[in-house]
């Protein structure tokens, strides 16, 4: 699997509540995504959760990076007994109908995780974990 570093959305971000990744992905103004193979999106637990009951990872994307009117593209729910360290979710295509900027956001179900990082980003190809 090859990560381009502008194509990070998250580094392993501790996730203790609701949040957004720490990266937003600047697609540009003049685009053409076009028809092809679609672009898969791999989020790795760096370190073991705790305490949550679920995470739900959504894509999201706006006009404006400061997100004032995010739109979900697609999400994931991932339960508490799959988010430890090693595990990696893929997400099969980023959607190529989007706005210029894309980023993730991350919903805590359950008690608030005092443990649990996660690396999130467009890459190459993913390998099934």
């Amino acid at each position: 699997m090859i990560i381009d570093s502008t194509a990070v959305f998250s580094d392993q971000q501790a996730i203790t509540a609701t949040a957004v990744s720490t990266n937003v992905i600047d697609l540009g103004v003049s685009r053409d995504v076009g028809r092809g193979i679609g672009l898969p999106l791999l989020v790795m637990v760096n370190e073991d959760f705790n305490n949550l009951t679920s995470l739900t990872v959504s894509i999201q994307t706006d006009s404006d990076v400061a997100f004032g009117t995010a739109k979900n593209l697609t999400e994931q729910t991932i339960a508490l007994s799959d988010l430890v360290a090693g595990k990696n979710f893929d997400f099969k295509v980023v959607p190529t109908s989007t706005d210029r900027y894309l980023r993730l956001n991350y919903t805590v179900t359950g008690t608030a995780p005092t443990t649990g990082k996660v690396t999130a980003g467009i890459t190459m190809g993913n390998k099934e974990s």
